[in-house]
């Protein structure tokens, strides 16, 4: 079986404020750096074989500084582990967002809503785990570190314990946080949810 340790990137400045999204030049503030630092320190315990990253640069920081402690090596960046495409919802501030019908509608009904991008959880799901599929038939023994983002991580979590998208919000998943799944012979099973450091 494959472990997979699926980090949610440290924090940004603007945290919780608006959402980041695919926007550029989000990148860690002093808090998110000191928290991918600590994480990079917690996952050297793990022996991880390869790490892989979404695009974006906030993932990216938050890999290099677990790549950096644990001497893995570079660092793949890999589309499949982008944030959810929320098009022109990104950059917008949640109070903003909160005014937009569609925007509500999206967070109570996960299992069939999209973003106005076209993008579902079900299709962010689909391209995450069908890439966790394809490393854990490459890397049948591998425990592989995948850094992306809450709901990314969170449709991961969803599939593996057989739930609805609309039970994300049943659990959190925190910056810089660590949530740890198996794939490969048996059916995928969750073994840590949401260690923060």
């Amino acid at each position: 079986m494959t472990i997979f340790f699926l980090l949610r990137h440290a924090a940004h400045d603007n945290l919780g404020r608006f959402l980041a999204g695919r926007s550029a030049n989000v990148s860690l503030g002093a808090q998110g750096r000191a928290q991918a630092l600590r994480l990079g320190a917690r996952m050297r315990q793990e022996g991880c074989d390869a790490i892989f990253s979404s695009p974006s640069e906030r993932t990216r920081e938050t890999a290099q500084a677990v790549s950096v402690a644990c001497a893995i090596g570079p660092v793949t960046v890999r589309g499949e582990l982008d944030e959810i495409d929320f098009g022109p919802w990104s950059g917008k501030t949640f109070a903003e967002l909160n005014n937009d019908p569609n925007w509500r509608h999206w967070n109570s009904r996960r299992d069939i809503a999209v973003t106005p991008a076209g993008e579902s959880m079900a299709d962010a799901r689909r391209r995450v785990c069908d890439f966790m599929e394809d490393l854990a038939q490459e890397f049948p023994q591998g425990r592989m570190a995948l850094v992306s983002h809450a709901d990314v991580i969170k449709s991961v979590i969803c599939h593996v314990l057989g739930l609805s998208a609309d039970r994300c919000f049943r659990f959190d998943i925190q910056p810089a946080s660590v949530s740890v799944v198996t794939m490969g012979e048996t059916e995928p099973r969750l073994l840590r949810l949401n260690e923060t450091v």
